[in-house]
């Protein structure tokens, strides 16, 4: 399991643009961002360096930030290979809350996935690394 950042904004002009500024303000080295958005509001998932720092100095910044634990597996990067992973978990009945990838180097990628259940997680973790899938950790990102 790894620290995912959280950040709620609201949907107005520039302001990807300052929490970005702010996070390298704060030498905190992005890896991977994904919005969600509604008409009011979008919701920015970050995989970064340090999350709770993060957090924290966007907290003292005024916005909303929270610290979640998601799941990064390490896939073949070509066609079927987030379906080979979703496979595994759809076997043993895990539903994923939501994901996103991104392209490391080489013939590797990274799959990012919210499980619903926590307690479930470390049953879709063992049986990801029994299936040959690996299962990465803040220090592999």
């Amino acid at each position: 399991m790894i620290d995912q950042l959280t950040v709620f904004l609201e949907n107005s002009e520039g302001r990807l643009a300052k929490l970005c500024r702010a996070l390298a303000d704060a030498d905190i080295n992005m890896k991977a961002l994904t919005i969600a958005d509604t008409t009011e509001y979008g919701v920015v998932r970050i995989i970064c360096d340090d999350a709770e720092r993060a957090r924290d100095y966007l907290d003292q910044k005024g916005y909303r930030a929270m610290v979640t634990k998601v799941t990064a597996i390490e896939v073949p990067n070509r066609p079927g290979g987030l379906a080979d992973l979703l496979g595994v978990l759809d076997d043993l009945d895990i539903p994923v809350e939501y994901g996103y990838c991104f392209s490391t180097a080489g013939d590797r990628a990274v799959d990012i996935l919210k499980i619903r259940i926590a307690s479930e997680a470390s049953k879709a973790v063992f049986k990801l690394e029994e299936s040959g899938f690996r299962v990465l950790t803040q220090k592999d990102l």
